[in-house]
């Protein structure tokens, strides 16, 4: 079908204007005045909204085992859930064993995802050990798949986490691969350290979570894959990260050169260890890696995402019930499954909270859930811009709506809400995927198994001469 978006103020990570759109088979056709297009099917009126690319959440977990459970929100209710926040790209993290070959956890994922997915979706691949086998391997996967970004856990000691070797010689390939190293940085060892002080004592709450993962087991951590990077000559992504400590070890590294990129979710903007604090066990709707900090350090993660030293914002979208879930650590905080439901109100609150509080600009809010994202992944400009051969994932916007983020109107289908009873405003009116309306005057109006897997290209490819932009 041929559709016109017609009236709305278009944004994009590096311009503002009034202009109509046209799109055509799944792609933007025309930017301009609607008198020079041809005819429509369907026409959307945009009239006092934005118009803003589909929001690209690098960083999500659907379908996820973890701690003896899985996530709630699966590939179906978790994409559905974005949609209606505004994201109309997820990449989701594909967990690996060691042992078996990479191969057959991606085959997993994609049994996962599979005719579930309302949006479209890609995959990076977890690198829990550097064996011959994982090095053969590798290329497959970045040629037969598209998967084009590696992570490596630096914590969940004895579960997930990755010796310094390993982060080593996975940068080292991922270099000669054109592939992006993804790392958890937080110190393993000093936290299962720490975790097993605290149990000694009896420190069993939901709040001991939060103190036995200090800021300086995140610095230290973030300090020595910077460096690693450096060493290697590779390129390094820092997810989720949340504390001052951890920003300055990025800065400095990007100072000297080295091709470093970091991420920060929302909940680190907005809220605070004190959530983990809540009686009657509520503060387990908080427990997440690396955890809530001092308020302190909200300014801190605001001002490095308005002078770039932070570049993307996930979701880390990882959501357990609290009844039946997150209960199954009532006596030992470390059986507390670690995860948040975040990817639906990633958007609002960061334009509630960073534009109309004038904390970043208009612009730098699309780059921030869009646009950097999908060209550090490989996606852009098919996605996370405006522009005639775009992909038509657009979202429109409308600023003037006041509303109260809850449990009872969010569309996860997990039982809480991480930012319950937060007012934000700003609401996503009518969003496309590839040209197809899914959300709809607040209802989900497309399909489950709309979305499509994304294969990626290699990483530089889209970022011209911007790899190291101060």
């Amino acid at each position: 079908m041929k559709k016109l978006i017609k009236n709305g103020t278009i944004v994009t990570a590096s311009e503002t204007f009034q202009a109509d759109l046209y799109l055509e088979n799944g792609k933007i056709t025309g930017i301009g005045q609607s008198q020079t297009f041809g005819p429509v099917d369907e026409t959307i009126d945009a009239a006092g909204c934005y118009v803003f690319p589909g929001g690209v959440d690098p960083h999500t977990h659907l379908d996820m085992p973890f701690g003896g459970t899985v996530t709630k929100d699966n590939f179906e209710t978790g994409t559905i859930g974005a949609a209606f926040g505004g994201t109309t790209t997820i990449i989701d993290f594909c967990l690996t064993e060691k042992g078996k070959p990479l191969q057959q956890a991606i085959q997993t994922w994609h049994d996962k995802s599979a005719g579930k997915a309302a949006i479209d979706y890609s995959f990076h691949l977890m690198i829990g050990e550097m064996t011959e086998a994982v090095l053969n391997e590798l290329p497959s996967v970045i040629t037969n798949e598209g998967i084009t970004s590696f992570k490596v856990f630096m914590a969940y000691k004895n579960v997930f986490q990755a010796d310094d070797a390993t982060l080593f010689e996975t940068l080292i390939k991922a270099k000669e691969l054109g592939a992006l190293v993804m790392v958890h940085a937080e110190n393993g060892d000093v936290i299962d350290y720490l975790t097993k002080q605290a149990l000694a004592k009896g420190q069993t709450d939901p709040i001991y979570h939060a103190l036995t993962r200090p800021v300086e087991a995140e610095g230290e951590a973030t300090g020595r894959a910077c460096k690693l990077t450096a060493l290697a000559g590779s390129q390094l992504y820092v997810v989720h990260v949340t504390c001052a400590e951890a920003v300055n070890q990025i800065e400095e590294a990007r100072k000297q050169g080295a091709d470093i990129w970091g991420e920060t979710c929302p909940q680190y903007l907005v809220l605070d260890e004190d959530a983990l604090r809540k009686p009657n066990f509520e503060g387990a709707k908080y427990v997440w890696s690396p955890p809530l900090r001092p308020k302190e350090h909200q300014a801190a993660l605001w001002n490095a995402l308005k002078t770039g030293a932070l570049q993307t914002i996930g979701s880390d979208q990882c959501s357990f019930d609290f009844d039946g879930q997150k209960s199954l650590g009532k006596d030992d905080f470390t059986k507390i499954p670690n995860g948040g439901p975040i990817v639906e109100d990633r958007m609002s609150i960061l334009y509630s909270e960073g534009v109309e509080k004038g904390r970043i600009s208009l612009n730098q809010f699309v780059d921030l859930t869009s646009t950097r994202a999908a060209k550090l992944f490989g996606m852009y400009p098919k996605k996370g811009t405006i522009s005639v051969g775009a992909d038509a994932d657009l979202v429109v916007f409308d600023p003037s709506v006041e509303r109260t983020l809850s449990a009872k109107t969010h569309h996860l289908a997990v039982d809480y809400n991480a930012f319950e009873g937060m007012n934000v405003k700003g609401l996503p009116r009518t969003v496309l995927s590839r040209g197809q309306v899914i959300i709809k005057d607040g209802m989900y109006v497309g399909s489950p198994g709309d979305g499509s897997f994304i294969k990626r290209s290699t990483y530089g490819n889209t970022l011209s001469n911007e790899k190291v932009e101060q």
